[in-house]
């Protein structure tokens, strides 16, 4: 009678211990953040790209007015693939485009500027990466749609065809 109860207790326990992997599977606990989301863009002083001079956000950011904050790097082989999507929303009139050079070193950023051309309205420079936590930025590339001073859309990766028509859409 021993020799049945053992095997029948490491089959059921077996069976158990599958169906609690089984359904974990089946229910993945992975993390989206909210992508839609209006809250205040932060409050900061930042160093022109190239240049000295530091400038205020309260200086770059208007009322009224669309703004796309993107942070890129030339290291950043997605920053290349979105690029001719900034190139094409900065020719549109309602929104500027505003630049966050992330951890990056100064002729490499030129170089890649020259190369694919110059998109923004304004480059900040982020030698250090704490502008880009602020914003709470996970990585590069990332872009936040601004309006009032207020975040209403990011996007996590490069900007696509997708989120390219999003802001053309949003603009009219």
């Amino acid at each position: 009678m021993k020799t049945k109860i053992l095997p029948f207790i490491f089959i059921s326990l077996f069976f158990f211990v599958f169906l609690i992997f089984y359904k974990g599977l089946k229910n993945p606990n992975i993390y989206t953040p909210n992508l839609k989301i209006e809250k205040n863009i932060p409050i900061f002083k930042a160093q022109i790209f190239q240049k000295e001079k530091l400038i205020s956000s309260e200086e770059i950011f208007k009322q009224d007015k669309f703004y796309l904050f993107n942070i890129w790097a030339s290291w950043c082989i997605p920053c290349r693939e979105e690029h001719i999507f900034l190139t094409q929303l900065s020719k549109q009139e309602k929104i500027n485009i505003v630049g966050l050079n992330y951890k990056d070193k100064d002729e490499n950023a030129k170089k890649f500027l020259s190369e694919l051309g110059n998109p923004y309205d304004i480059i900040l420079s982020d030698k250090n990466g704490i502008l880009a936590i602020e914003w709470g930025a996970y990585g590069v590339p990332e872009s936040f749609l601004v309006y009032d001073n207020k975040i209403v859309k990011k996007i996590i990766g490069p900007i696509n065809e997708k989120s390219f028509l999003e802001f053309i859409n949003l603009l009219k």
